[in-house]
């Protein structure tokens, strides 16, 4: 497949300024420190034609400044980027035909008109044709059901509502690549696998390329086929989520039930989690290949074991995992 995005040695600070503090510390009204924070530093990377990519870090690693500068809003202080052939900051107007960005506290959308309205601004924005509009919001309005909220101000609707109507605003004139921050912050279970649903239709259907921030790992695994992780600034990781999946596969929890109670516990290779009487929770050690035989031998050999049961970590837990082990802090 065809590299669309090229990201390459990309570098962004910011000057901060603060109030000095006097002797007596008081704050100085006339005198400030200049600090420089360097919110992306000589990050690089390359996205496929039809790859919908996870972003992902804590807050603060620099998500949203990457997008920002992808999607052509901020200049970077070092570094260059090319996506479909543009740079997207020079050749901001031709590029800007080819995106669709939807952030999940900002609106493009106008707040007192109805929504159908908006979507009619949209349309001249972009100089879409009648009919390929006409065809466009149709698909868009079905999938997506919008028909009961058209004519009702952005200002009226749930944060699900507004959500699938900018989705919606961002797709008008079918771009080649989507970018999404935050899409399903604060919504609820059901219009969160709308969103999802649909945002796998546009990329099979469509081809549309899909650059997605989340701090949802739910989001993650049921949409992308490959993951960017940041972290104060630098890139971590860039492969898919299934090899960091079967990388953290083998680490299982056992909750076990002894048949009396025991003061201490310990088993060579698993660490104790918890343990109350006569239940415990444990961890095998990642260098510690699980199995359930050689386990039950290996606690039957100093407790009575009654009855026990095996977790795999969850999808957060392998998130809050990789940053532990990256040594960056989750948020």
């Amino acid at each position: 497949m065809e590299k669309i995005i090229k990201f390459s040695g990309i570098c962004k600070e910011f000057k901060i300024y603060q109030r000095k503090k006097g002797t007596k510390g008081i704050f100085n009204l006339f005198k400030r420190d200049k600090k420089i924070v360097h919110a992306l530093k000589e990050v690089s990377f390359e996205i496929e034609e039809g790859d919908i990519v996870g972003y992902i870090g804590p807050n603060g690693a620099g998500k949203s400044t990457t997008i920002k500068i992808m999607s052509g809003i901020l200049v970077p202080t070092k570094g260059t980027c090319e996506i479909l052939g543009y740079n997207p900051w020079k050749d901001r107007k031709k590029y800007v035909k080819n995106i669709g960005v939807v952030f999940g506290q900002r609106s493009q959308l106008w707040w007192d008109v109805p929504v159908v309205d908006s979507f009619e601004l949209l349309k001249d924005i972009y100089n879409i044709p009648n009919d390929e509009y006409k065809q466009t919001l149709k698909l868009l309005v079905s999938t997506l059901k919008l028909e009961d909220i058209l004519n009702r101000p952005l200002r009226q609707l749930s944060l699900g509502q507004k959500m699938k109507c900018e989705l919606a605003g961002s797709l008008l004139h079918r771009p080649k690549i989507l970018f999404l921050d935050e899409p399903t912050i604060g919504l609820d279970a059901v219009t969160k696998l709308t969103v999802r649903d649909f945002i796998k239709y546009i990329n099979k259907e469509w081809g549309t390329t899909v650059i997605l921030t989340t701090h949802d790992m739910s989001d993650i695994d049921a949409l992308t086929n490959k993951i960017i992780l940041i972290g104060r600034g630098q890139l971590l990781y860039n492969g898919s989520f299934s090899a960091i999946r079967h990388k953290y596969e083998n680490i299982k929890t056992i909750e076990v039930e002894f048949k009396k109670e025991y003061e201490t516990l310990q088993v060579d290779g698993y660490e104790v989690i918890s343990h109350n009487k006569n239940m415990a929770v444990l961890k095998n050690l990642p260098t510690i290949q699980f199995n359930t035989k050689e386990f039950i031998s290996e606690i039957g050999k100093n407790y009575e074991v009654v009855d026990f049961s095996i977790k795999s970590m969850s999808v957060d837990e392998i998130l809050a995992r990789l940053y532990s082990d990256y040594e960056i802090v989750g948020g």
